[in-house]
């Protein structure tokens, strides 16, 4: 999975007040809430972050689009994947995701030779 984040610069907790810290945190800082929360389920499903770095502009592409970070993950196979994403535990931690984010896509893609 291709993983596009665009991040508020205040996060947005109130889908999820019950995770909201005492104080405003960067969307930024309520991503890394959400990755501390998220990699123990991801690997226990299989899954593993092969890449997250830091978006910066585009060499093609809109000059008014901007990521600021992009992620590989690698899933064992797309049940596991699923079991994964409907995973209760996995689910208490998703609104730090939502509050964090003011834009993502997510791209499903297949690893093939050239």
């Amino acid at each position: 999975m291709l993983n596009l984040l665009r991040f508020r610069e205040v996060a947005d907790y109130s889908g999820a007040p019950e995770l909201a810290p005492a104080s405003p945190i960067s969307g930024e800082e309520a991503y890394r809430l959400y990755m501390a929360h998220t990699l123990p389920h991801l690997e226990k499903s299989g899954g593993e972050v092969i890449f997250f770095g830091q978006g910066g502009d585009f060499l093609i592409g809109p000059a008014d689009e901007r990521w600021d970070a992009v992620m590989l993950v690698r899933q064992s196979s797309t049940a596991a994947f699923l079991e994964f994403a409907s995973n209760k535990d996995y689910l208490a931690g998703m609104g730090h995701r939502v509050a964090a984010l003011e834009d993502s896509r997510l791209l499903p893609i297949v690893e093939r030779t050239p």
